[in-house]
């Protein structure tokens, strides 16, 4: 499959993650869904591309930004980039919405956060943790 296939795929699947985090909070087994198929899927098929194209991979570019960039001009880079960050956003928005409820924090308090981890990521939890501690009054205590 062509990497703008699987990007294009990865994104679909993404939102319908997104979605139901959002939509069906109620949805009790909304997490193992996400994180037993949708997450799970996604570090299948980082593991594929970084597995088939590992010697390929400077590891030294990831130590400075322009390695890093002439890392993410090829675009087979970016897709598993991508694919990085749509597993690990994701987390953090089961996270947001699991931690959300154990202290009590409205889902409509949440929707921003998790609208804004979706686009976002570090600014929607970054909300997230604002809104908790002043639900809270405590940012150490507890919080996880």
């Amino acid at each position: 499959m062509l990497p703008a296939t699987v990007f294009s795929v990865c994104n679909t699947i993404a939102l319908a993650g997104w979605i139901i985090l959002i939509v069906l909070p109620m949805w009790r087994s909304s997490d193992k869904f996400i994180i037993g198929i949708i997450v799970s899927l996604f570090a299948c098929i980082y593991t594929y591309y970084i597995a088939a194209n590992i010697s390929s991979i400077d590891m030294k570019s990831f130590s400075t930004l322009k390695g890093l960039t002439d890392l993410f001009a090829n675009p087979l880079a970016v897709l598993i980039g991508w694919v990085h960050y749509l597993a690990f956003d994701l987390m953090i928005g089961i996270f947001i919405k699991k931690n959300g409820a154990k202290y009590g924090i409205t889902h409509w308090l949440i929707v921003p956060c998790l609208l804004l981890t979706f686009m976002f990521g570090p600014i929607g939890l970054l909300l997230y943790l604002l809104i908790r501690f002043v639900r809270t009054k405590n940012y150490f205590s507890e919080n996880y």
